[in-house]
């Protein structure tokens, strides 16, 4: 019994450490377009196109960057930490 609960607190570690770097990832992220924005505001007016600023650009690779993000994530717990789960029950 004890080998299950070790590798399930294994798991929850894992999972913890795959959660912080997720987590991490989005702030960075996040806080880096806020600091262009905040300290580099010349820079994100630049004009890419008729109607398109570097701002409104790099707010949607911010965006999209989040989801896919999570999107890995959620993948690599149902892929990974579920099926380990999963096995650690049956043992």
């Amino acid at each position: 019994m004890e080998h299950v609960e070790e590798r399930a607190a294994g798991l929850a570690a894992r999972r913890s450490r795959v959660q912080y770097a997720a987590s991490l990832a989005v702030a960075v992220l996040y806080f880096g377009f806020m600091a262009l924005f905040s300290f580099d505001q010349p820079l994100l007016g630049r004009v890419l196109a008729s109607g398109l600023t570097l701002s409104i650009l790099l707010g949607f690779v911010v965006i999209v960057g989040a989801c896919a993000v999570s999107l890995l994530y959620v993948a690599w717990l149902h892929r990974v930490h579920d099926r380990a789960l999963n096995g650690s029950r049956r043992s």
